[in-house]
């Protein structure tokens, strides 16, 4: 559709320029550059069907074809002198807002040779008074060097602009396969919790006679092996279910707890990984109460993300510090490690920030990439519960090593206002109800 408007344009001024201000063209040859555009569409119409998705190679190929069919468009009508030859620099700016810069480079390239020969040679405008139409040399040098200008600005400005929305795309497609997959585990979770709480009854009564059996079986050692049998594999049941049911629990009186539980939860993956994991819970004086925090799966995924962070980069310890009072809830999560890299400090939380104490990193971590995604998708799920998140260091990263505090590497911090959906401060504790049916 593009290119019909694109013959129908070509085709209107030349018949403008002919008819109307007898510029003598060579309708002929134009006539031939033009119809080749008509065929080609025509092919490509027959060929591919509607829905057909060009390949990379294709649709490279069509935009050259479009360069070149412009290109030998103006030099028949005029090489720079034609008003129209700045629309040169479009197939450019499509490719590189559409294809990969191999392509558009290769492109920009014949672009700006294109431009380059219009500049050297064309056929020129010639009135029906023998005028000849054409730009002094100042202006014809400024126009090619505006053309090239606008064929590497545009060029590089919509490839950078595509490429940050294609970033940030797969980021939150990837925040959000993370949420689904935090959302189904604690989904699963509910439904080994209420599974266990509920067979809880009966498996304690079974243990409790299987016990007694034991003591009553002791003149007949088959019976009494089978009794003690009985109450291992109980014993193995309720350990089953308790270990299944640590990814979520769906109980009402589960689904909020008090926020130290929620944050130890969070960062129960990664206590046992070989750092040492500090927890400090201190509220306001004035505040009775440790606020409650619901099991909210952007919560537990993006704190989570924060303390695995943490935990990577640590020489050997992590702090997750929690204070509260009647205004805000702070969450604070510490370690020892290098810190967050100084060049990057503008672009913490972005996706795809390559480094953070490369040399470090590779050696605590030799698979990590650096990408920055595990941050993203942090920040992103803590913002969903209304937070809002600071990356600082603990101190500056160009002291000697026994010059730097206990605290020296980096420091996230996540403040709540306290009315904010996923705290309460209940000064009662009323009775919750019946549990849902899960379904």
């Amino acid at each position: 559709m593009l290119r019909w408007l694109a013959i129908a344009g070509q085709v209107a001024a030349v018949i403008a320029a002919a008819w109307f201000y007898q510029i003598q063209l060579k309708i002929g040859y134009i006539s031939i550059v033009i119809g080749v555009s008509v065929i080609v569409n025509l092919v490509s119409m027959s060929v591919y069907p509607n829905v057909r998705r060009l390949t990379e190679s294709q649709a490279a190929r069509m935009l050259l074809f479009d360069t070149v069919q412009l290109t030998m468009l103006l030099w028949l009508t005029g090489g720079l002198n034609n008003p129209f030859a700045f629309l040169i620099v479009a197939p450019v700016t499509i490719s590189a807002a559409a294809l990969s810069l191999r392509s558009t480079i290769a492109l920009a390239g014949i672009a700006a040779s294109g431009v380059t020969l219009l500049a050297l040679t064309h056929l020129s405008l010639v009135t029906s008074d023998g005028e000849v139409l054409a730009i002094p040399a100042v202006l014809a040098f400024g126009f090619w060097a505006g053309i090239i200008t606008g064929i590497l600005f545009l060029g590089l400005y919509a490839h950078r602009v595509t490429s940050e929305q294609h970033s940030m795309s797969e980021a939150l497609l990837a925040t959000q396969m993370a949420l689904s997959r935090e959302q189904k585990l604690t989904d699963l979770g509910g439904v080994i919790a209420a599974a266990a709480h509920e067979l809880g009854t009966p498996l304690a009564t079974i243990k409790l006679v299987s016990s007694e059996l034991v003591e009553e079986l002791e003149d007949q050692p088959d019976l009494r092996d089978d009794a003690i049998l009985i109450r291992e594999q109980v014993g193995r049941c309720h350990d089953i279910m308790r270990s299944m049911g640590r990814a979520g629990k769906s109980d009402k009186h589960l689904q909020v707890a008090a926020l130290q539980t929620v944050i130890e939860e969070a960062a129960e993956p990664h206590v046992s990984r070989g750092k040492e994991v500090h927890f400090d819970f201190e509220g306001d004086r004035k505040t009775l109460l440790q606020p409650e925090a619901r099991r909210m799966p952007e919560f537990i995924h993006g704190l989570r993300n924060l303390i695995q962070n943490a935990v990577d980069f640590a020489q050997g310890n992590v702090w997750v510090e929690a204070r509260w009072n009647n205004d805000k809830v702070l969450i604070r999560v510490i370690d020892d490690g290098p810190g967050f890299p100084l060049d990057m400090a503008g672009r913490i939380g972005d996706p795809f920030v390559r480094r953070r104490g490369s040399q470090f990193s590779k050696k605590r971590r030799p698979e990590y990439q650096g990408m920055g995604l595990g941050l993203f998708i942090a920040k992103t799920l803590l913002e969903r519960t209304g937070a809002e998140l600071s990356f600082n260091n603990g101190a500056d990263p160009y002291l000697l090593r026994n010059e730097l505090p206990e605290k020296c590497g980096a420091i996230v911090e996540v403040t709540w206002p306290s009315g904010a959906e996923l705290f309460s401060q209940n000064a009662s504790r009323d009775a919750l109800g019946e549990n849902d049916q899960i379904t």
